[in-house]
Order: structure tokens, then C-alpha cells, then sequence
């Protein structure tokens, strides 16, 4: 298979708005010992990449500069147990938005039967953040109530549909009615409107009062202070992402009178033995019934890769669902 010396890439020219996207020519990385290359199909856009592109959320040592952290492709240099010519989807450290990108093997999984190499592309950023966060550490199951915030999009809408793998209830709250019709497709059993509810208020009722078991954040700032009341005493606030607000005036002494949890978790500055590791519960626990073809897939948007800032300004507006990916071809 015949591997071209450069390739297309989106580099951010100065931190700023979409606009400072742009193509360049690059070299074609050169996997490292454990790694394969992959010629990608397609790239997802996520918040990380984002605010990477903003300036506030800088690479980490050693990863590619390259924005993007999720790809769906085919393998091209193998390692481990893939074998040229697979197709997959990949947790990459960086350098998502280009032709190619070399990542570890234990970083990799299968695209799920049934599935699209587009639509596949949106999978991994969000199914790894919702795996470790809401699976391994909150300890998500049977019978738990999970409330979430910014429910129609990637993570939100996966962590939905993990609740209902899991038999939890998934409450959603959207801003919309077009977003309410799309998170009630993918399973979730109570929805809020945060246009027109009183957010605690209304988790309060469809939880019988007690309140939500889990609470996936993704807002921050003032949000998270409301998620406090919003909260199941002994529950857990998981808290992914800062959408709202970075501080917030967070009232210590209800954490300790209600016995809640509170944990923060980032994917990109994890070692990889502990991404690998998210991979196999992944894969072990969930892969499978994303093979079902009953599973009702995300909503995909595309755009070509040259056009990633039109893909980011798509992601900002916030009017729409689903994921927003990049293609190469």
C-alpha cells in the first residue's frame, strides 16, 4: 500500500476563530515502535479542539500539534493486532485534521458493524470520555439516574445511550424542541427544557425528589453550582468540560452535608496504557451492542477537511445535534 511522503493537513495559523484554520502540506508522521498509521476517512470536531484552536487548551508535550482527536480510517502501518487494510476508529494523541495520523495500537478499535467509516468517526472521543468518567469512576448502573447537560450532542447523546446499556435513566436537558425529538430517540426517559423548566425543580420531579444519582456536566461556572441542588444526596457530579464558566462560587458546605462526590477528568493528558485500558473496557463492554442494527446511530454532519473552520463554526453555534466531522475524501 503505497504511502505518499505528505499529506494535507488543518493547521491553526494563530489562536483565534474559525477563521485561522487552514490547509497545509506536512510530511506523513512515521509511526513510533507500537504505533500504526492510519489513512483517515474521517475526523470528528470536539470542544478540545475548540478551545485548542482558541489558544487555551495548548497540545501536550510530545503529542502533535495538530488538532483533532478522533479518527475513523484504515490501517496502513501495522502494529499489535491490527493488520493493514483493517478498518477502524482511533482515541488519537493529536493530528486528527489531516490525511494521516499515527497513533498507539492500544488507542484503536474496530468500526462497529453497521456503521459508517463517516459516522464511526464520531464515536471515540465521546464513548472513551463516557466510559472512564460515568462507567469506571462514577460507577454507573442498574437503576441509577443520570442527568444530563448539553444531552444532543456527541457526549452528551452517547452518555444517554450508555445509561440505557446500563438500565440507568438518562434525563436530558436541551434547549429545544427539535433537540428534545432527537434525545427522546436515543433513549432518554425524562427531558428538561433549560429555555423554559426550573432545572432543579423539574429533576427533582421525574426522580420522585431524591434528585439525580449522576450529574454529567459539561457546562461549568454557575451551572455546576446549580447542579449541587439538582443532585441526589451521596451523588456524583462528573464534570467534562468548562462551556459556561471556568470559576464558579461553589458552596463547599452542601458538599460535605450531602455526602457528594465531585470529579473532574480531561482524556488528552492521560498516559496511553490508561487510554488502552479505557479501549478494552470499551470495546469488552459496549462495542457490541453499537453492532446491534437496532442501535440508533448519531446524528453526522460533514465537511471537507479543507473546510474545518466552516466545521467549527457549525460546532459554535450550538443550534444543531449530533457530531460535526471532517472528511478527507
Amino acid at each position: 500500500m503505497s504511502i505518499p511522503a505528505t499529506m494535507t493537513a488543518i493547521e491553526a495559523r494563530t489562536a483565534g476563530g474559525p477563521d485561522v484554520l487552514a490547509p497545509v502540506t506536512i510530511p506523513v508522521p512515521a509511526p513510533g515502535p507500537g504505533e500504526v498509521l492510519i489513512r483517515v476517512a474521517a475526523a470528528g470536531i470536539n470542544g478540545p479542539d475548540l478551545a485548542q484552536r482558541r489558544g487555551i487548551y495548548p497540545a501536550p508535550e510530545g503529542h502533535s500539534p495538530i488538532i483533532g482527536l478522533e479518527v475513523s480510517g484504515e490501517i496502513v502501518v501495522a502494529a499489535g493486532r491490527w493488520k493493514i487494510g483493517d478498518k477502524v476508529v482511533a482515541l488519537v494523541n493529536g493530528g486528527g485534521y489531516a490525511e494521516y495520523v499515527a497513533v498507539p495500537a492500544g488507542q484503536v478499535l474496530p468500526v462497529p458493524a453497521n456503521w459508517s467509516l463517516v459516522e464511526a468517526a464520531g464515536l471515540p472521543e465521546c464513548w472513551f470520555t463516557n466510559t472512564q468518567t460515568l462507567a469506571m469512576r462514577a460507577g454507573l448502573s442498574q437503576g441509577m439516574s443520570l442527568l444530563v447537560t448539553g444531552a444532543a450532542g456527541g457526549i452528551g447523546g452517547a452518555a444517554i445511550q450508555m445509561a440505557r446499556l446500563l438500565g440507568a435513566e438518562p434525563i436530558a436537558i436541551v434547549g429545544s424542541a427539535g433537540k428534545a425529538d432527537y434525545v427522546r430517540a436515543l433513549g432518554a426517559t425524562g427531558i428538561i427544557r433549560h429555555d423554559t423548566d426550573d432545572i432543579i425543580a423539574r429533576t427533582r420531579e421525574l426522580t420522585g425528589g431524591r434528585g439525580a444519582d449522576i450529574v454529567l456536566d459539561m457546562l461549568g461556572g454557575d451551572a455546576t453550582v446549580r447542579h449541587v441542588d439538582a443532585v441526589a444526596r451521596g451523588g456524583h457530579i462528573v464534570l467534562v468540560a468548562t462551556l459556561e464558566g471556568r470559576e464558579g462560587p461553589f458552596p463547599l458546605i452542601k458538599l460535605i452535608a450531602r455526602q457528594l462526590t465531585v470529579s473532574g477528568s480531561t482524556l488528552r493528558h492521560q498516559p496511553s496504557a490508561t487510554k488502552a485500558a479505557i479501549a478494552d473496557y470499551l470495546e469488552a463492554h459496549f462495542w457490541p451492542a453499537l453492532s446491534d442494527p437496532a442501535f440508533l446511530h448519531h446524528h453526522t454532519r460533514q465537511c471537507p477537511l479543507a473546510e474545518a473552520a466552516a466545521g467549527h463554526r457549525a460546532v459554535e453555534d450550538r443550534a444543531g445535534y449530533g457530531k460535526v466531522v471532517l472528511v478527507t475524501g
